[in-house]
């Protein structure tokens, strides 16, 4: 059988980790995706299906970089737009990666903008 590819095996642990993890209007889910260069996060009402805010590394009013800072600044300012939206809890989705690096920094950042998860 042939081995699965380390996206595959990120997908399978994301898949296995939603089935415990469900966003609703009380507390919708921070979804996080890591790229080699970039990180995305958004908060989510799985619900309604509907985003209610995101904030990416790509952004121009951002500057941030793919690094673990830049990644501090997306949660900052992901915090900032749940905030706005009238987000204060959330669920961590950390889709099939590990809780280290650029995915910890984000929540390290988002936590200290005064979300809370």
């Amino acid at each position: 059988m042939p081995q699965k590819t380390t996206t595959e095996q990120r997908v399978a642990r994301h898949t296995r980790l939603r089935k415990k993890v469900a966003g609703n209007p009380e507390r919708p889910r921070l979804a996080v995706f890591r790229s080699l260069k970039h990180i995305y996060a958004q908060i989510i009402d799985d619900a309604q299906g509907v985003t209610l805010a995101s904030a990416s590394s790509q952004e121009k009013e951002l500057s941030a970089k793919g690094n673990r800072e830049g990644a501090k600044a997306v949660g900052a300012a992901l915090a900032q737009r749940a905030k706005s939206a009238g987000v204060s809890q959330v669920v961590f989705d950390r889709g099939g990666f590990r809780y280290h690096g650029r995915v910890a920094s984000l929540a390290k950042g988002a936590r200290e903008a005064g979300l809370e998860f």
